[in-house]
């Protein structure tokens, strides 16, 4: 188990003292995504309209090399951009990739234009987020409460404070939460559930012996 701060020096060390990439944790987080996506897509997947609402940090960069991966499995992913990715950054170029592919974008301001897909993924805000949620972020989680699809939250769903399980305003209600490395200390407070929804803790490639000195046992 791990707390939003261990969550960021994880990510740091895995850099600093292995010299492991954080374009690698996030090609390895997409496909533990992609599992999932066309599982709750299942049978097959090919065809099946998927909107990946993408904020422009890393968890907007995880939706989009997401979008890549449904893209080649044959879905037809959908990222509605509520941020730019900041140039040169892993989210950038995961972005710059799907562009060239032709996989399918649109802006948040026609959000709401959008009917009946066959999944959601919550790619908007990550464990980071300390602050309530507000403005195009909000009217996006409020969007995907009226999606009437089932909800992939991408490492944890957006809005919940992933220390105290308790939502900041405006928060996701997921199917699944797949969560990145280890389980977030909030996930296992009561009242988070009707957030997570089932949880599913993926193995990014983080070193086992990183996450036996960071990670607090249950």
């Amino acid at each position: 188990m791990i707390d939003r701060a261990a969550s960021r020096a994880v990510d740091r060390a895995a850099f600093e003292e292995y010299g492991l990439p954080s374009i690698v944790l996030m090609e390895n987080a997409a496909v533990a995504l992609r599992e999932e996506a066309l599982a709750l897509l299942a049978p097959g997947g090919e065809g099946r309209d998927v909107v990946i609402v993408a904020g422009g940090g890393n968890n907007g960069g995880d939706g989009w090399a997401l979008a890549r991966h449904l893209h080649n499995a044959g879905a037809a992913p959908l990222v509605v951009v509520l941020g730019e990715p900041k140039a040169g950054g892993d989210a950038a170029i995961n972005a710059s990739v799907c562009r060239r592919m032709g996989v399918r974008e649109t802006t948040a301001e026609r959000l709401s234009s959008i009917e009946r897909p066959r999944l959601v993924v919550d790619a908007i805000f990550g464990t980071g987020l300390d602050r309530p949620v507000t403005g195009r972020a909000a009217d996006a989680i409020a969007w995907i409460g009226r999606a009437g699809a089932p909800v992939l939250a991408v490492d944890a769903p957006s809005g919940l404070d992933a220390d105290s399980g308790r939502p900041l305003g405006p928060c996701v209600e997921a199917a699944v939460t797949v969560t990145f490395a280890a389980v977030k200390r909030g996930f296992l407070e009561p009242d988070a559930r009707r957030y997570v929804g089932r949880v599913v803790v993926a193995d990014i490639g983080i070193p086992r012996a990183l996450l036996d000195r960071l990670a607090t046992r249950l």
